[in-house]
Formats: structure tokens, sequence, C-alpha cells
């Protein structure tokens, strides 16, 4: 029976050379290259920040999204933002964020709710570095 792909052979050593055991028979050829490109990367460039390293294992230990996903921030801190002429305030709570007697799952989704277009909601209130950077 002859190969399907030529170059699942190639791809296979190359995998066996970078992971020290088989790939899933299951995976295709397309992805084994991606996540061999992958890992070539994170080799050139030293892989995951520690902050995403850190928030990955929150995840993995069962931890929710939003109680870790908030950049430091505990529940009842208050977060303030003018946007045309108007003022919101947005106090952060258990499971998400709380807006004018609303309840929202994320910043994003009330930065969206503020402006009508797709934002970064740490962005939006000027919780990331390139947000603090900017005048």
């Amino acid at each position: 029976m002859s190969n399907p792909d030529p170059d699942r052979g190639q791809i296979t050593l190359d995998w066996r050379k970078t992971y020290g055991s088989p790939p899933p028979a299951y995976l295709s050829v397309m992805l084994m290259r991606k996540a061999l490109a992958y890992e070539a990367q994170c080799k050139a460039s030293g892989g995951l920040p520690a902050s995403a390293r850190r928030l990955l294992k929150q995840i993995a230990s069962g931890k929710s999204v939003h109680i870790i996903n908030r950049g430091g921030i505990r529940a009842g801190a208050h977060l303030v933002r003018e946007w045309n002429g108007r003022t919101y305030q947005v106090e952060v709570v258990d499971g998400g964020y709380r807006m004018d007697g609303e309840l929202w799952p994320s910043l994003s989704a009330i930065a969206k709710h503020i402006t009508g277009t797709t934002w970064s909601g740490p962005r939006f209130f000027g919780l990331n570095n390139r947000a603090r950077a900017q005048p």
C-alpha cells in the first residue's frame, strides 16, 4: 500500500525528533507542520510569557477564566471611563463586571456596548501597558 501523503514520513521523523515520541495517528500532515513550526518559534523566542503560562496553569487547575483574567483587579474595584461626553463606571464583581445595574461577563463586552465596535476591554479601560503609555 502506498503512502497517501509523501511528506508524512518526513514530518513523522521531524515530530519524533522534536517531541521524542510518534505523533498521534489522527494528526494530519498540515497540523503536524503547524505544531512543529510553533515549537520552533517557541524555541527561537523563548516560548510563552510567564504570565500566559501562569494563566494556563490556573485554568488547568479549574479556576474560572473570569476570575483569573482580570489583570490583578479584585472584586470591589471600580473602573471609570469617559466616552463621547458620558462617564461610565464599572464595578468588578465576582463572576464579571457590573455597569448600570447590569452584570457583564467581560470588559470587552462592556466596551463594545459603549462604543458599538469591537474593542479590547482592558485596553479600553486603560488596564494594559499599551493603553497606559498613550496620552
